[in-house]
């Protein structure tokens, strides 16, 4: 056995772009990472549709060495990867990437935003909803009675309210910890814009593995309730005691553009993985695998050394304006055509990033 060989032989992702099951080849976690022992129920991901946009991005991405060690790292340890790079290098590609080689299911996306708070990852109550549900409200007459005083303590069940299962969808963090034979793929995108508080709200949530939703905890230790999972149409996730618990701790991907930093702490639970921008080898190697032969070997070439000149700096090109530049020549368009304003569509579509001036 070679020497590379043998190195590789503990990397369960591998970055070939081949489906594979991870079944029983992920070891048994740190004893300080272990979750969820008593679990009996178990939640099945739906899989990941072979046809769809998502299964196309990730058996197209193409994983370099150190991406791939980095990727088994966090596997093993049950961490997050906060993967930091300049935009277009692929950041959010690797999680579909491991969600497509390893079999785990559809990606659950959370994009991140200024507003973004820890329970818009976890899960969403739609109280009012369920209010307006109930048979005392849409019985109700329309002045105010006795009944409707504060000194009202009437429960749940004798106020009639329907069940709070119906109203409760969990997002895409909630979703990701469900109990489940396998890891979910959870991408948490840009989470270098959100509001200075998130990164040490999330610790918790990382450390614990669990999370209670208090609207269903006051119903019993015993109760089980079924809610919503992230974008699924039916209540068929089934929480017990009010409480949810991973068994297996979720992949996930966190990306960020460098634009501040984030919190020690946080970074200290994270396997830190920094990709640059693309060389041509790189490039050659991601044209070759969205448009194959049918984009001549000396346009691919071409087209490479025009994007890479232009690039003065990493960050200033996305490698997706490649992609499109090689589309449209695919398709027969002229991108050297020079306009009356004196430019061309190939300075429009290999526009860099970091030019303010209007065009």
């Amino acid at each position: 056995m070679s020497k590379e060989k043998q190195m590789n032989e503990w990397h369960i992702f591998k970055g070939s772009g081949e489906p594979h099951k991870i079944g029983t080849k992920l070891p048994d976690p740190p004893e300080w990472r272990a979750f969820g022992h008593d679990q009996t129920h178990f939640h099945e991901p739906p899989e990941m549709d072979e046809k769809s946009t998502e299964a196309k991005r990730g058996m197209k991405y193409k994983a370099g060495p150190e991406e791939v060690e980095m990727v088994n790292a966090a596997l093993y340890l049950r961490r997050p990867l906060l993967i930091t790079g300049p935009p277009g290098a692929g950041k959010s590609s690797l999680a579909y990437a491991v969600a497509w080689e390893l079999s785990l299911g559809s990606v659950l996306h959370w994009p991140i935003t200024t507003r973004s708070t820890v329970q818009d990852g976890l899960y969403a109550y739609d109280a009012i909803g369920r209010l307006q549900e109930s048979p005392r409200v849409q019985n109700a007459p329309a002045g105010p009675g006795p009944e409707d005083s504060e000194d009202s303590q009437e429960d749940d069940q004798s106020c009639g309210l329907a069940d709070p299962g119906r109203f409760i969808r969990l997002g895409p963090l909630g979703t990701a910890l469900l109990p489940a034979k396998r890891p979910r793929v959870l991408l948490i995108d840009e989470i270098d814009k959100s509001d200075i508080d998130l990164p040490n709200d999330l610790l918790n949530v990382f450390e614990e593995g669990r999370f209670p939703i208090p609207e269903l905890v006051r119903m019993g230790e015993n109760e089980k309730t079924e809610v919503y999972p992230y974008k699924g149409k039916r209540p068929d996730v089934v929480i017990r005691g009010g409480e949810v618990v991973c068994a297996a701790f979720p992949f996930v991907v966190l990306t960020s553009n460098g634009e501040r930093e984030l919190p020690l702490p946080f970074l200290r639970r994270c396997i830190r993985l920094d990709i640059q921008a693309p060389d041509d080898k790189k490039l050659a190697e991601i044209v070759l695998s969205h448009f194959g032969e049918k984009l001549a070997e000396g346009k691919r070439k071409e087209l490479i050394e025009t994007f890479l000149k232009r690039r003065e700096n990493p960050g200033s090109l996305a490698t997706d304006q490649l992609l499109n530049a090689a589309y449209l020549t695919l398709a027969g368009i002229n991108l050297h055509h020079v306009r009356d304003d004196g430019k061309s569509l190939l300075d429009t579509v290999l526009r860099r990033l970091d030019d303010t001036e209007r065009p």
